[in-house]
């Protein structure tokens, strides 16, 4: 199954969380920070949406930097997405 975003949705998958330090101290669960850092998965075909055109900047395989609590997390086939809209992206990673 595929997920197909529509207007201006974008779908992204997020990038594992570091397991130890730069020092080397294995993190527990609890002690990692929700990763912010996410690759796009698939993104909408922008358009007119609440009557203002939007012109999509992101592509596929662009990772980027996602409001902390953005968008619906979706499992699909085991793996967990999330739907966002291109505005809840703050920057994109180069």
């Amino acid at each position: 199954m595929t997920i197909k975003p529509l207007a201006d949705r974008v779908v992204t998958k997020l990038v594992k969380a570091e397991e130890t330090t730069k020092g080397g101290i294995i993190l527990t669960a609890a002690a990692k920070e929700q990763p912010q850092i996410a690759e796009v998965v698939a993104v909408g075909p922008g358009g007119m949406v609440d009557g203002v055109e939007v012109e999509m900047y992101v592509k596929v395989g662009d990772k980027v930097i996602v409001s902390k609590y953005a968008g619906n997390e979706v499992k699909v086939d085991g793996v967990e997405y999330s739907i966002i809209r291109q505005s809840d992206i703050l920057a994109i990673v180069e």
